[in-house]
């Protein structure tokens, strides 16, 4: 009997076929370290490693790949609240992080790449989206065009033209359309930077995962790319828009998305 896995991307059931016949390349959004987890982030790891127990069993080789994103506005803020380097905040939740996944008893991904570890291959990846003008930069950021990419909206099921009522622009921002995302930040006074074509500054949430997925798993395309349903949109929408600009392949062959607690 074969594998069937629910596709969040086309909404039914589907046989999985690795593109590597018994190698399953499977990626999942990991922590954001600015604070302690919760009961929330122990359900999402315990049902990715069912999964790749489960695939194990059935006699796929999986290259499991979770990241850790130690580099946000989440950790930034955490920092000044706390008097602490966004550096301490991040690190420090990263011991507490290890510790938990030791007490459930889960095993750690085969890799867990870290955002601050990856940014020279997210300043390049945002270099040739610029240059295929999927992006643009505006007085340090840099900003990714929703319209520019015609597959947008295709994993939440949303129309440009329904997110396009509730979008506008925040205050500091710069951009050329409110639907617009950013793909670097420019780092202001005392926050962490690195250096870059645009000047100094860090990465938008959104790319740091759709870089250290594809690195990581050393391939243009995923089998399965996994996470919270929470993260559907924008996130995972933002991630195949700036991967699939890049590459002009599927970013990933499979969704698969756990419900939350309530």
């Amino acid at each position: 009997m074969a594998v069937q896995i629910y596709n969040s991307l086309t909404r039914q059931k589907e046989e999985l076929k690795a593109l590597d016949g018994k190698i399953v390349r499977m990626y999942a959004c990991g922590v954001t370290v600015y604070d302690k987890c919760h009961i929330g982030h122990a359900r999402s790891l315990y049902i990715f490693e069912v999964i790749r127990r489960y695939l194990k069993h059935r006699g796929y080789s999986i290259r499991f790949v979770r990241n850790i994103t130690d580099i946000d506005d989440k950790i930034i803020n955490k920092a000044k609240e706390t008097q602490k380097t966004s550096q301490q905040v991040a690190q420090d939740n990263i011991v507490l992080y290890y510790r938990d996944l030791e007490s459930l008893g889960i095993p750690k991904a085969d890799l867990e790449p870290r955002a601050t570890e990856n940014i020279p291959g997210m300043v390049k990846h945002i270099e040739e989206l610029v240059k295929k003008d999927f992006a643009y930069a505006r007085d340090g950021d840099v900003y990714f065009r929703v319209r520019r990419f015609e597959g947008y909206g295709k994993l939440s099921g949303q129309s440009v033209e329904k997110m396009r009522e509730g979008a506008r622009i925040e205050k500091g921002e710069n951009k050329e359309d409110p639907l617009d995302f950013a793909l670097w930040k420019r780092s202001k006074e005392g926050e962490p930077s690195w250096d870059s074509p645009w000047g100094k500054g860090r990465p938008g949430w959104h790319i740091e995962c759709s870089v250290m997925s594809l690195k990581h798993s050393g391939c243009e395309t995923l089998d399965i790319h996994a996470g919270g349903r929470d993260l559907i949109f924008p996130h995972h929408e933002n991630e195949i828009a700036q991967a699939e600009s890049l590459t002009g392949k599927p970013f990933a062959r499979y969704w698969i998305h756990h419900g939350l607690l309530t």
